[in-house]
């Protein structure tokens, strides 16, 4: 038995739709997804961008709510960074954590932070620190520069297990704020985020 020979037009007709269903399921275009939402890449190898903001906004919340801040002598209360040790099996730029923190204590008006003093003598913002120098200077006075109150310091850390084929990594921010006066801690915190499966995935 003899069938008859679809058309071009009519074979065509035919796959289209199947192959639209194959190609059309993934796209493999980039596109912008939102830094803080579910589609974001989540891999076991580094500290991913929701890893950041979530261990920051948390932090965040923890130091503004304990009440620390409005004991300060002079509001706002002045604030540098220290060190921020990264323990962790990667290059890491430590910014990625201070620098939201920083923002959103100044935002909240209870901080200001200073750029003129750093850790080793290096201010971060050298300009300001010349011009500060500079003002002390034709001013007579001996020190323009406002000291701060409170120092921020912490440490990165990580811990990585395996059973079978299912990896797990652990990522710890630990953050202490340290009154320069009395040298002691009057704020701390510690987050932890837990990764685990066997390979890098979208969404979380």
């Amino acid at each position: 038995m003899k069938y008859p020979r679809l058309s071009s037009a009519l074979f065509a007709a035919a796959v289209l739709p199947v192959s639209l269903f194959f190609t059309g399921c993934e796209s493999t275009d980039a596109k912008y997804v939102d830094s803080k939402g579910p589609e974001t890449v989540v891999s076991l190898d580094q500290i991913n961008i929701q890893d950041w903001t979530n261990a920051s906004d948390q932090m965040i919340s923890s130091l503004l709510t304990s009440g620390v801040l409005e004991r300060a002598p002079e509001q706002p209360a002045i604030m540098a960074v220290s060190r921020i040790v990264n323990n962790t099996q990667q290059q890491v730029d430590t910014d990625m954590l201070t620098k939201k923190i920083r923002v959103a204590l100044n935002q909240s008006g209870k901080v200001v932070t200073t750029t003129t003093i750093g850790l080793g003598g290096k201010a971060e913002d050298p300009l300001a620190k010349d011009a500060a120098d500079m003002n002390a200077f034709m001013s007579g006075e001996k020190q323009q520069t406002k000291m701060p109150y409170y120092t921020l310091s912490g440490k990165l850390l990580e811990d990585r297990a395996r059973a079978g084929s299912t990896r797990q990594v652990t990522y710890t921010f630990q953050l202490s704020l340290t009154e320069v006066r009395s040298g002691l801690a009057v704020w701390e915190d510690e987050k932890q985020i837990t990764k685990q499966g066997k390979k890098a995935s979208v969404g979380w």
